[in-house]
């Protein structure tokens, strides 16, 4: 081997390790991760689920020791609501999601709720949020975004996309809009298949791409690809891996100057039948500029990746002038992030945004005794995880009952003499919910039906309240309302 072919291995080398954002368990930086860094990796993505954020002070520490290594990006998911990381996957977010942002439609306190997240992810070195998701959720039964979208209509989501680039950037944390070109029309879930998205460029400039123009003129300083199939833009391949998509559809249609970053490799949209390492050169060769390779992906991922990358190189498929575009956008947003300052934390923003998004059919009741509050089994999507939810801390008596046979019987038993509450959550989308809901109205017309997911099916005359979230903020700005605690 020459020393120009040893230059222009570490050179490669240099450049691909920079692209990459791998994760790691526990709430210790590794000696590999730490060894990555001081070599230049590109950064990491840190995930509850794996044990990286057991609390605020954890987790300055962990940040602060991955900057003594090196300059990474440190990534996270916080879109407050349902999808938390910052303490909230223990107990809940106290910022209500962008369904609810949307039902309040007040951009500037959208703003308010971003600036606030964002001062306490700065506050816990974190410098990118992948958040916010302005999906055009134009789905009822999509699996994995409903309340995380602001709303269905293109418009609306657009003014909530800016204001929340907007709050973010204020302090001081790099906004990434996502998922692009859009996860609202789909009914499929891209942690396990390849959704599709059956629009052509027209329906696409009218509806999905609405929002991600807004979020790019608000200047959004990173825009995250979903693993999705549009026939008509990608011919079948997904968007994270389609040049068509990244450099065509986002870099020159619609004229985003910053980093790209993908979903998480790892999903079974975007790497089921190749594997992480191929996916990861196929969305580089896209116009990728930053790889998450998702929640299990370690120092074995990282090597066979760089590998990979190396391979793709020398036999000509990936340019090495394209891994120097990505090494440029990414320096320039670490520019940026060096260059502005942070904000205040505002978490009273929470509390009432959550309850000026409730929505209330029908007279509430007063109650002598403490009512039952029956909360039905809703498991949340892999993006939300096992986040707790309803309104059990509020409530002196909840049960927990599903739609099966007898539950209904014993529910009603339980509640003889008082008030009863019954807590949904998506029940369009289950229908064991509106089984034990329709038995329980039958039973007593009297109960109070609470929706805290998004609020399609609604069972009659039923006295309904619709929350838009399932975040903390919601479950108490509900039980507000409903008398089970005294409003702050």
């Amino acid at each position: 081997m020459t020393a120009g072919d040893i230059a222009t291995t570490a050179e490669i080398a240099r450049l691909a390790r920079g692209t990459l954002l791998p994760s790691f368990p526990g709430a210790t930086a590794p000696r590999w991760l730490l060894d990555e860094l001081e070599a230049g990796l590109g950064g990491v993505t840190l995930f509850a689920l794996t044990g990286n954020v057991p609390s605020p002070e954890s987790l300055a520490a962990l940040t602060a020791r991955l900057r003594e290594a090196g300059d990474p990006f440190i990534t996270i998911d916080e879109e407050g609501g349902d999808v938390t990381r910052l303490g909230g996957h223990a107990t809940g977010s106290p910022y209500p999601g962008n369904a609810a942002l949307g039902a309040v439609d007040d951009p500037e306190l959208t703003r308010r709720i971003y600036r606030s997240l964002g001062a306490e992810l700065a506050e816990v070195g974190v410098n990118v949020n992948f958040a916010p998701s302005v999906d055009v959720n134009t789905a009822d039964d999509n699996p994995v975004i409903g309340t995380r979208s602001f709303g269905s209509d293109p418009e609306l989501v657009a003014r909530h996309a800016a204001a929340s680039v907007t709050g973010t950037q204020e302090a001081g944390v790099a906004a990434c809009a996502k998922h692009f070109p859009g996860h609202g029309a789909t009914v499929d879930d891209s942690h396990l298949s390849v959704p599709l998205v059956d629009a052509d460029l027209d329906l696409l400039e009218r509806r999905e791409l609405v929002p991600f123009r807004a979020a790019i003129a608000a200047g959004t300083r990173a825009v995250m690809t979903g693993h999705l199939n549009l026939p008509a833009i990608t011919g079948g391949v997904p968007a994270t891996l389609s040049h068509a998509a990244i450099t065509g559809l986002l870099r020159e249609r619609l004229g985003h100057p910053g980093v790209i970053v993908t979903d998480a490799l790892d999903m079974q949209g975007a790497s089921g039948a190749i594997g992480i390492p191929e996916a990861s050169v196929r969305a580089l060769i896209a116009g990728a500029d930053l790889l998450c390779l998702g929640p299990r992906e370690h120092a074995e991922t990282v090597a066979a990746t760089l590998a990979a990358i190396d391979d793709a190189v020398r036999t000509g498929r990936l340019p090495m002038t394209r891994l120097a575009d990505a090494a440029e956008r990414t320096a320039r947003l670490k520019e940026w992030l060096a260059g502005h300052g942070s904000a205040v934390v505002d978490r009273a923003a929470g509390l009432e945004a959550a309850r000026r998004a409730i929505r209330v059919a029908g007279a509430l009741p007063g109650w002598d005794a403490a009512p039952l509050v029956v909360e039905t089994e809703s498991a949340g999507n892999i993006a939300v995880g096992p986040t707790p939810w309803g309104l059990h801390p509020w409530a002196p008596d909840a049960v927990q009952a599903d739609g099966t046979d007898g539950a209904a019987d014993r529910v009603l038993d339980r509640a003889k003499g008082r008030g009863l509450i019954v807590v949904l959550r998506d029940a369009h989308r289950h229908a064991g919910q509106r089984a034990l809901t329709t038995a329980l109205l039958t039973a007593r017309p009297d109960t109070v039906v609470v929706e805290m997911g998004l609020p399609v099916w609604r069972p009659g005359s039923a006295v309904y309240l619709a929350t838009y979230g399932a975040a903390a903020a919601n479950a108490q700005a509900a039980a507000e309302l409903l008398g089970l605690t005294a409003a702050g």
